[in-house]
């Protein structure tokens, strides 16, 4: 327990909210769980399935889709029963399907059919997620419980592939997907166990009126929503289209790749909660507007050279921004969110991650393809630039409304 304790303050340091704690651990071991499966359910279904990459993409799209319904519908359910229900029934679908996919067999139909189940799963509590870190903590301590919560996150992205890897060593896939299941279980245990029904700062009702007639009158929000999906569309690139012209037109081997893209969880567990203490002092709507300069800007540096030294300067100056703007657009939208319909607003945005995974790679490397890596890279850069520009738009329309107001700072 004490070395525990001291990794704990090593990553998050003493000033981690009490409350938030086991928020924390739920979403590490989930995240390291979904990680786990996620990482190599696309080899599974080419090399056990025989599924086609064409096949594979559609499957993907459809997963994509699915959560972008589940992540708003689960955050407005969330308003009625609270989050925690809403939290378990993600990783319970999550469970499920993994413990699924052993009775799949070959059957290429049902095995990417289920693949839709992973992407309700995964999106279907993450409005209740977002909504309980609003639900614990002050408003003054939003954007800190943001960041506190994304280590978690990356902490459980960089364990989860590895795991995955080790119930692999004996190429069996029931093995692997069982092991995955029981990662699921253990989340779902912990939540269960620890996790709060409510909050110190929860809506003490719900709601007497519908989230989707509030959420059509916000002009506001639904400005930010665009600035939103912009931004994971971003993002999505940075996943998807830079590893493809690093390793298929820059040179580069996979794992030369595999050893610069660990500059991502390492910068965000070592320094998001530093970056995040360092800016709190800045204006939401400038803030934002520059994480979306710099992440989408770094990409214009390949146009100069496209060494190895300057694949990892990108690499960096992105993680920058990106450690400025998710724990930032996280807190905004709390912000904007009348207290009673939270769990829904905070649904909506983060739907709007399926959105941008659904349209950043195949954009990406459709412009790749037919006009070459500079053109996707411009692109890329002014999708960016319209992302921070709506965004500071939003944010400023949203200081001079009168419902649920953006506080001072934001």
């Amino acid at each position: 327990m004490r070395l525990f304790a001291r990794l704990f303050r090593l990553i998050w340091g003493a000033e981690v909210d009490a409350p938030l704690r086991p928020l924390l651990a739920v979403s590490f071991v989930g995240t390291m769980c979904f990680s786990a499966g996620w990482s190599f359910v696309g080899i599974w279904a080419i090399k056990e399935l025989g599924a086609s990459s064409k096949q594979l993409g559609a499957a993907y799209l459809i997963a994509a889709v699915a959560g972008f319904a589940a992540g708003y519908l689960g955050g407005h359910a969330s308003d009625y029963l609270g989050r925690r229900p809403l939290i378990l029934l993600g990783w319970g679908i999550l469970s499920a399907t993994f413990l699924a996919y052993t009775f799949v067999g070959h059957n290429v139909v049902l095995g990417l059919g289920l693949g839709s189940m992973l992407g309700i799963g995964g999106s279907i509590g993450g409005g209740a997620d977002l909504a309980m870190v609003a639900d614990l903590v002050p408003r003054e301590r939003h954007e800190a419980g943001y960041a506190s919560v994304r280590v978690a996150n990356n902490l459980g992205v960089v364990f989860g592939p590895v795991i995955g890897g080790l119930l692999l060593i004996g190429r069996n896939w029931t093995v692997f997907f069982v092991g995955v299941t029981v990662l699921s279980l253990v989340a779902i245990a912990i939540g269960y166990r620890f996790l709060p029904r409510a909050g110190a700062y929860a809506p003490t009702a719900p709601p007497t009126r519908r989230s989707s007639a509030v959420i059509r009158r916000d002009h506001a929000f639904l400005l930010f929503l665009v600035s939103a999906g912009l931004a994971y569309l971003v993002y999505a690139a940075y996943e998807t289209v830079v590893p493809v012209a690093a390793v298929d037109s820059y040179g580069l081997s996979p794992a030369a790749w595999g050893f610069l893209v660990i500059i991502n969880p390492a910068m965000v567990t070592l320094f998001q909660l530093r970056v995040t203490r360092w800016s709190s002092g800045l204006p939401a709507g400038p803030k934002l507007a520059t994480a979306m300069l710099l992440m989408g800007g770094s990409l214009l540096l390949l146009l100069i050279d496209s060494s190895v030294g300057m694949l990892a300067l990108v690499l960096f100056v992105f993680v920058v921004g990106e450690m400025l703007w998710v724990p930032t657009s996280q807190a905004i939208v709390a912000g904007l969110a009348p207290e009673d319909v939270r769990g829904a607003y905070m649904g909506a945005f983060g739907s709007m991650g399926s959105v941008g995974f659904a349209l950043g790679p195949f954009t990406g490397l459709q412009l790749r393809g037919a006009y070459g890596d500079n053109a996707a890279w411009f692109f890329f850069a002014s999708v960016s630039l319209i992302a921070a520009a709506t965004g500071l738009a939003a944010v400023r329309g949203a200081s001079r409304r009168r419902v649920a107001p953006v506080p001072a700072g934001y």
